[in-house]
């Protein structure tokens, strides 16, 4: 509304008239969610050699935590 008549620019096409989908389209896990980096506190380790499998624990990155089978560094499932 350039004047404070009700127009508004030509086509609608002001601030606020987009679809509100972002880069990705609307899909996703949100925030805190699937299994990348700052996944949140759940979840489990797996070793990506031998398939051992352990609690995430908080605080402690996966990848910084080794296999208690084979030592292999274990990823975030």
């Amino acid at each position: 509304m350039p004047r404070g008549d009700g127009t508004g620019p030509p086509g609608g096409g002001g601030p606020g008239s987009g679809g509100g989908r972002g880069r990705a389209g609307g899909r996703g896990a949100g925030r805190m969610g699937g299994s990348r980096a700052g996944a949140g506190p759940t979840g489990e380790c797996v070793c990506p050699a031998c398939g051992t499998t352990a609690p995430h624990q908080v605080g402690a990155p996966c990848n910084q935590q080794q296999c208690p089978q084979c030592g292999t560094a274990m990823v975030r499932r």
